[in-house]
């Protein structure tokens, strides 16, 4: 076999290698993009639900306490919510922090690829 022969061989197969790993990535992204926007429509339908329910649930505290207790019942809502927006923004927080890397699964085949074409073995 002549050297063009084999550096040919080696191009073509660096190229199919390089085409499995951006259609590997594409795959992801498009997956990770439909998670996303998935994500999305939940997230403004939950808001929406919840803005309408915590709407009236102040409406009916207020008229139920506003002859007695109306200082109260204004001030009880505020620091429920206050709390509330504290836990959620603490949650977003740590699922931002604890989410898995983008393209986690073309970065670890690239590194495989890598080391073969080194020589290194595989764990």
């Amino acid at each position: 076999m002549t050297i063009t022969a084999t550096i040919g061989r080696i191009g073509s197969n660096l190229l199919a290698m390089l085409r499995t790993r951006l259609e590997l990535a594409a795959l992801e992204l498009q997956e990770e993009t439909q998670r996303l926007f998935g994500y999305l429509a939940w997230g403004i339908a939950a808001a929406f639900f919840a803005v309408v329910a915590v709407l009236l649930a102040i409406l009916f505290i207020l008229v139920l306490f506003w002859d007695t207790h109306r200082l109260a019942a204004v001030g009880g809502m505020t620091v429920l919510f206050a709390a509330g927006s504290v836990f959620a923004a603490l949650y977003v927080k740590s699922s931002l922090t604890n989410r898995p890397p983008i393209l986690a699964n073309t970065l670890a085949e690239l590194r495989r690829d890598a080391q073969a074409i080194k020589g290194e073995q595989n764990p």
